[in-house]
């Protein structure tokens, strides 16, 4: 069963209860006051014609009903109805006394000119003595005799007491206040029956829909509900889960573009080194390297191409290795001061060779500045950047300058340069595996493509960042950052 089918069965078992429990009490109480089951129907017409008095103004009009019998002519007596009327006032009740149309007396307590008229006409018999009666807005209730007089005349005595209109208002309107209390019931009952649904059943019913989406593989939609409550709490549960499958769904199409990516980058820089020693190699089958010059210079090239090929599936080893945290840093302090030195002194006749000038200002440091490093990684990681460095200087004068900044928690190495420079629209991406800024340029140069890749993941690996200002033109700086050392113990981390 629906929890649709369930709420309306409640809602509907609540109504149905209410209105018998209204009817029985109903029905009990018209017994207790009448003592008839059948005056339910003529309940509330009845109340006032059979207790329109207090019961001291009864048994007041019981002394002047007495009268009336037995003594008829007594009732003209100023004197004697002043003296009733006095003890009907303290109870704010009034006295009238009619003989045939004309009044005898009447009690100060009404003020009303049409009262007369209001009265009900002659009933020897006094079929009805008790009832009620309007004059305006105004309502009485009364109790009275008609009587005759020893002359024959008729003659009548009221008691009358003034009522609340609304008591008369609710006696002529209590069968459509009764018909209205039931419709308000049921109509109650449909709104929050709707209220329950449309808060309940129709929020589980868009999590149906979002969950049968979902199942048929669309995840390109989102759920709009804010409610509080338990429903909104379990909808914005629902919603985290989505959108978890969402960066899931877009990570994995992301890791196979990028493996698609890295198989064509791979497949093409093993492709050039291969290529090369294949021809080389024909070449000497062929026989074109017929003397023992051009034999060992066919030789001396495809030993070079190993070589390179050798070290981009070095490098590709080591950077998937990087990137699948399975690498481990032997972390010690190390004198970032000295090991720059070290450095720049194995790399001086290199530079000197090619004609750069090297600027380190190491020795203006002074105090030795010591960081938390692995110093095998560090020093491929600096040996990176400036082979990247010297891949791309264009300039007649050549120059390179490393320097060092140092504050209470991380050290900042800069190496720049006075190359060529990188667009702007490349230096985003510098660190990215086999990124090219400019193709033409790494054919010419060589290059794996992995080196500053590799570098980025080293520095992050010692919990530091790497980043780049480059000027076209003009020449790049490449910043990383290490942690100080704060003792001289050692770690080691995955």
């Amino acid at each position: 069963m629906s929890i649709r089918i369930k709420l309306l069965l409640s809602y509907t078992g609540m109504l149905v209860i209410s209105l018998l429990m209204f009817a029985v009490t109903a029905g009990l109480f018209t017994i207790a006051t009448t003592g008839d089951i059948g005056g339910f129907r003529d309940f509330y017409k009845v109340h006032y014609q059979l207790n329109p008095l207090t019961e001291q103004e009864e048994s007041i009009f019981l002394e002047l009903k007495y009268l009336a019998k037995n003594e008829p002519d007594s009732l003209q007596d100023k004197q004697l109805l002043r003296d009733y009327d006095f003890k009907l006032r303290t109870v704010r009740a009034g006295l009238y006394v009619r003989r045939e149309s004309n009044p005898i007396f009447e009690s100060f307590t009404f003020n009303q000119p049409d009262l007369e008229k209001a009265l009900p006409p002659y009933d020897l018999d006094n079929n009805q003595i008790r009832n009620t009666f309007n004059i305006g807005e105004r309502f009485y209730a009364y109790a009275k005799f008609d009587f005759k007089f020893t002359d024959g005349a008729k003659g009548s005595v009221f008691v009358i007491r003034e009522r609340s209109p609304f008591a008369e208002l609710s006696r002529k309107l209590l069968p459509v206040l009764s018909f209205l209390l039931i419709g308000v019931l049921v109509v109650a009952n449909m709104l929050l029956y709707r209220w329950i649904t449309r808060s309940v059943v129709k929020p589980l019913d868009l999590l149906r829909d979002s969950a049968e989406r979902i199942k048929e593989g669309n995840l390109q939609f989102k759920l709009e509900l804010h409610s509080k409550d338990e429903i909104g709490q379990l909808n914005e549960a629902f919603e985290n889960m989505r959108e978890r499958l969402q960066q899931s769904v877009d990570l994995r199409l992301q890791d196979e573009e990028s493996r698609k990516e890295l198989i064509s980058n791979i497949s093409h820089d093993l492709r050039t080194p291969i290529t090369s020693i294949k021809g080389y190699i024909e070449g000497i089958r062929d026989g074109v390297a017929d003397t023992p010059e051009k034999m060992d210079k066919y030789v001396g090239i495809i030993y070079a191409k190993a070589v390179d090929l050798d070290k981009l599936v070095d490098e590709l080893f080591l950077y998937s290795k990087l990137d699948l945290k399975q690498v481990k840093f032997s972390m010690e302090p190390v004198n970032i001061v000295r090991f720059l030195d070290d450095c720049i002194d194995e790399l001086r006749y290199t530079l000197e060779d090619k004609g750069i000038v090297i600027d380190w200002d190491g020795q203006r440091t002074g105090n030795a500045v010591e960081v938390i490093a692995d110093l095998e990684k560090l020093k491929r990681t600096v040996l990176n950047i400036i082979g990247n460095s010297l891949k791309y200087m264009d300039k007649a004068h050549k120059r390179l300058s490393v320097s060092l900044q140092a504050d209470s928690e991380w050290v900042t190495v800069e190496v720049r340069d006075n190359g060529m420079g990188i667009p702007a629209e490349a230096v985003p991406h510098i660190f990215e595996r086999f990124y090219r800024a400019e193709p033409s340029r790494n054919l010419s140069t060589g290059g794996s493509g992995l080196g500053l890749a590799i570098a980025r993941q080293i520095i992050e690996g010692h919990g530091g960042s790497i980043w780049v200002n480059s000027e076209l033109g003009v020449g790049t700086s490449v910043f990383f950052t290490l942690k100080r050392s704060t003792n001289s113990g050692r770690g080691e981390s995955e």
